[in-house]
C-alpha cells in the first residue's frame, strides 16, 4: 500500500535514521513488532543500534537481546561508529549446547497453553523486570535452532508478539534469512518488514539497497531505496518522486554568454529545462558546458558541477584558459564541484547529491560531465535511466537548467555512435562534430532539438581558442558534416581559423 509521504505523525516511533523515517512516513507505529530482514553484513544490527540509541536519546528504556553476539562484541561495533551503548541494556544470553540438543518432541504447544523454551522465559522475564519501550532481538537464527522444528519456532514467535500485546513496546526481530526462501511465516506475524539486501559487482565497493515489503495499516514509500553504511549508521537515500517536489519559478530565456549560441537557439534556453551536448572526444562539449556555467555564475547564480571523468583541477584550468574564472566563485561558494567516486557510487546516493546541493545552495544550474562516467560507474544497475528520467523532472520541476554531456565513440567518419541514446530526455539536443577543410580540422556545431522556441537549423562552425569560444557562419559551402564525410562545393574563406581567415 505505497503512496506518497505526508507529515510524520508525532504518536510514531522514529528509528533515528532519516531517509528511512522518511520512507515510513515518519516511524513505526509504536507498540508493535518489526522484522528486519537480511544477509549477514547488510545492516541490521546497525539499524537496530541506531533505533535503540534515539530512543535512550529521548529518554526511553531500551533493551537489546542478543543471541548471537556477545555484549563485547556489540559495544565494539557501537565503538566503531563512534557511540556508545551505556544507556541501553545489553542482555547476552548465547545458546548452550543443551539447548542445541533439546528434543523437537518434548514440549507440545496449544493455543490456549503455550509452552516456551527455557531461552525464550529467560527474555521474557528479562522484558518484564526492565519494561522497555524499545526491545531488539538478534537473532531469530538462534530461535530457530532452539525450537529445532517449524511448528515450534512459529509458536514461539507468537507467544512472543502475544507476550507483547498491551505491554508499551515496540520491537524489531532481525533474522539472517537461514530458513527456506519460501518461508514466510515470519512476514506473516509482523506488522511490519524491511528487507535489507548487499550486491557486490564486478569492481568497485559493494552495493545496499532495502525494501520496506509491509507495514501494517500505514502508508509508505514503495520500491528499492539505497543506502550506504558509514561511521555514524546507515546514511538511508529514499527514492526519488519528483511530483513531491514541485515549486513555482519564473519561466524565462537564459544566455550562454554567447550572442551568436543564444540567436541559433531562438532566444537562449529556457530556465528549468535540460540540454544534452554530445559529439566525440575533444570536440569543445564540456568547454561549451563551462561557459553556460560562467554565464550563470556572472549572473550570481549558484551553479553545482559534478564531474565523472575529470579532476576538479583539470576543470579550473582548462577554464580559465578560455577566459572563465571559476576559483573566486569557488571560493565564495557560488560554484559547488564535486568530483564523483564513480567506483563507489550508487544511482540513489548521486540523485541525493544533488538534492543536497540543489536544496541548500539553491543552485540554479545543474551540470553533469558527463553521462558516460555516470553510467560506467553502474554498469550493473538496472532502469538507470528511469532514474535520470525522475531526476530531470525534479530539477526542471524547481526551475534547474540541466546541462548533459554525453561523448561518443570515435572520432571522424561513420564510426562514431552513442554508447546511450538519451535524447529523449533532454529538451534541447546540441551536436558537436568534426570536419576537414583545407587540410586544418575544423568543429561544427548543430541543435538538433528544441522543445521551447523555434531555431535555426543551419550548421555553424565552432571553434576554441586562447580568444574563448566562438560561433561563425552557417557552414552553407559543404554537405555531409554530420555525417562525417564533408564535401566542399565552394571556396572557404569564411571558415574561422584557417589560412585563408580574413581580418
Amino acid at each position: 500500500m505505497s503512496s506518497s509521504v505526508s507529515a510524520p505523525s508525532p504518536e510514531l516511533v522514529a528509528t533515528g535514521i532519516a531517509g528511512l523515517d522518511n520512507i515510513l512516513d515518519g516511524g513505526f507505529t509504536p507498540r508493535r513488532l518489526y522484522l528486519i530482514e537480511g544477509s549477514p553484513g547488510s545492516g541490521k544490527t546497525t539499524l537496530a543500534m541506531q533505533f535503540l540509541i534515539n530512543g535512550a536519546i529521548n529518554g526511553e528504556r531500551c533493551l537489546y537481546v542478543t543471541l548471537s553476539e556477545t555484549a563485547q562484541e556489540l559495544r565494539a561495533t557501537a565503538r566503531s561508529h563512534g557511540w556508545s551503548l551505556d544507556d541501553i541494556v545489553l542482555f547476552e544470553l548465547l545458546p548452550s549446547e543443551d539447548n542445541l540438543l533439546l528434543d523437537a518432541h518434548s514440549s507440545m504447544f496449544h493455543p490456549s497453553e503455550i509452552e516456551l523454551s527455557e531461552t525464550t522465559k529467560a527474555i521474557l522475564t528479562e522484558v518484564d523486570r526492565i519494561a522497555p519501550t524499545r526491545v531488539v532481538f538478534d537473532s531469530l537464527s538462534e530461535m530457530r535452532l532452539l525450537a529445532q522444528d517449524s511448528l515450534r519456532y512459529r509458536r514461539q514467535i507468537l507467544a512472543l508478539k502475544q507476550f507483547f500485546v498491551g505491554r508499551n513496546a515496540t520491537v524489531l526481530l532481525l533474522d539472517d534469512r537461514t530458513s527456506s526462501a519460501n518461508d514466510l511465516q515470519l512476514h506473516s506475524l509482523a506488522d511490519g518488514v524491511i528487507s535489507l539486501e548487499q550486491s557486490a559487482p564486478e569492481y568497485g565497493a559493494e552495493r545496499r539497497r532495502l525494501l520496506v515489503s509491509k507495514l501494517r495499516g500505514r502508508s509508505y514509500r514503495g520500491g528499492y531505496h539505497d543506502f550506504r553504511i558509514t561511521r555514524g549508521g546507515l546514511a538511508v537515500y529514499p527514492r526519488l518522486i519528483a511530483a513531491e517536489h514541485r515549486q513555482p519559478f519564473v519561466i524565462e530565456r537564459i544566455s550562454s554568454g554567447l550572442a551568436a549560441m543564444d540567436t541559433i537557439l531562438g532566444g537562449g534556453l529556457e530556465r528549468g529545462t535540460s540540454t544534452l551536448l554530445i559529439g566525440p572526444a575533444g570536440v569543445g562539449k564540456s568547454s561549451l558546458a563551462a561557459m553556460y556555467a560562467h554565464s550563470a555564475l556572472l549572473r550570481n547564480e549558484h551553479v553545482a558541477y559534478f564531474l565523472f571523468d575529470e579532476s576538479v583541477r583539470t576543470l579550473l584550468a582548462r577554464s580559465a584558459n578560455l577566459g572563465f574564472n571559476f576559483q573566486p566563485h569557488q571560493e565564495a561558494r557560488q560554484l559547488y564541484i564535486q568530483q564523483v567516486d564513480s567506483a563507489s557510487l550508487s544511482p540513489g546516493e548521486f540523485i541525493h547529491i544533488v538534492r543536497q546541493t540543489v536544496e541548500h545552495n539553491n543552485s540554479s544550474m545543474v551540470i553533469i560531465d558527463s553521462l558516460n562516467g555516470y553510467l560506467n560507474a553502474m554498469p550493473e544497475e538496472r532502469f538507470l535511466f528511469i532514474h535520470l528520467h525522475e531526476l530531470f523532472r525534479y530539477l526542471g520541476d524547481r526551475g534547474v537548467t540541466t546541462l548533459m554531456v554525453v561523448s561518443q565513440y570515435g572520432m571522424v567518419g561513420s564510426d562514431i555512435h552513442s554508447p546511450v541514446d538519451v535524447s529523449y530526455l533532454a529538451d534541447t539536443v546540441i551536436l558537436l562534430r568534426y570536419f576537414e577543410a583545407s587540410g586544418e580540422v575544423h568543429q561544427a556545431l548543430s541543435i538538433l532539438k528544441h522543445r521551447t522556441s523555434q531555431h535555426e537549423r543551419t550548421i555553424r562552425q565552432f571553434m576554441i581558442s586562447n580568444r574563448g569560444i566562438m560561433i561563425g557562419e552557417p557552414l552553407r559551402s559543404f554537405n555531409g558534416i554530420l555525417a562525417g564525410t564533408p564535401i566542399y562545393n565552394s571556396a572557404a574563406a569564411t571558415l574561422m581559423g584557417s589560412q585563408h581567415e580574413s581580418a
